[in-house]
């Protein structure tokens, strides 16, 4: 395929983003607290990252482990704080008791970001019903991304619903780029672009010697090979 696919990287910091932007990558997902599958960064390590690379930045919007928004007002105050700061790019999602889109507070927070583009996150790998889901969000302002690995146990279990998906991109509800990712290895790309999947984001595969170790430029320059080749 001739279109170059994204590729975003998780960054944990400085080293990170550095790496991976020197792997190839197009696009970092900043995070902090990985044991927690990832939540805000502080202001500062946005900073110090947005100084040290010039490619996009998309900033985690959670406080704590699970898909409930918890203290929201909080959450706003951060997101104010970022954008502050210059962030403008985000990466959220919040489920409801009864596994559905918190809509409330999806849009209380995308009130906040006055219409900076974000991404919704694998909470919609965990909800009752992912098209209702999409449906809900639908028509949101700055949405522009689901980061999916089509199943809460990964890609393995998801590619079927991930196929599925990228078919009916364009359909009310699927305008949206599906960024895959979770549990994603080299030898899914094939197929993925295959079906159109344009969009791939790595956390593990970018560090071979584990989470204690930082992003690995062979293992991002890899990926952006593979996803070259398509």
């Amino acid at each position: 395929m001739s279109e170059r696919a994204v590729l975003e990287v998780i960054a944990l910091g400085v080293e990170d983003a550095v790496a991976a932007r020197d792997g190839g990558a197009d696009r970092l997902e900043l995070v902090t607290d990985m044991a927690a599958d990832g939540l805000t960064p502080t202001v500062a390590a946005f900073a110090g990252i947005r100084a040290a690379v010039d490619i996009p930045l998309r900033v985690m919007l959670r406080l704590a482990d699970g898909f409930a928004v918890g203290d929201v007002d909080r959450l706003v105050r951060f997101a104010r704080r970022l954008r502050g700061v210059g962030a403008d790019e985000f990466v959220l999602g919040f489920l409801g008791a009864d596994g559905g889109v918190d809509l409330v507070a999806v849009e209380r927070i995308v009130a906040e970001l006055d219409g900076c583009r974000w991404t919704f996150h694998r909470a919609i790998d965990h909800a009752v019903d992912r098209d209702a889901l999409r449906k809900q969000l639908d028509g949101l302002p700055g949405l522009d991304t689901y980061l999916t690995a089509g199943s809460a146990a990964g890609v393995d279990d998801g590619l079927p619903t991930l196929l599925a998906e990228a078919a009916r991109r364009g359909e009310p509800g699927y305008e949206q780029r599906l960024l895959v990712g979770g549990g994603l290895r080299l030898e899914h790309v094939p197929r993925l672009r295959a079906a159109g999947v344009d969009a791939f984001h790595i956390g593990g595969a970018a560090r071979p010697e584990g989470w204690g170790r930082p992003v690995s430029v062979a293992a991002v320059a890899e990926w952006r090979g593979a996803l070259d080749a398509g």
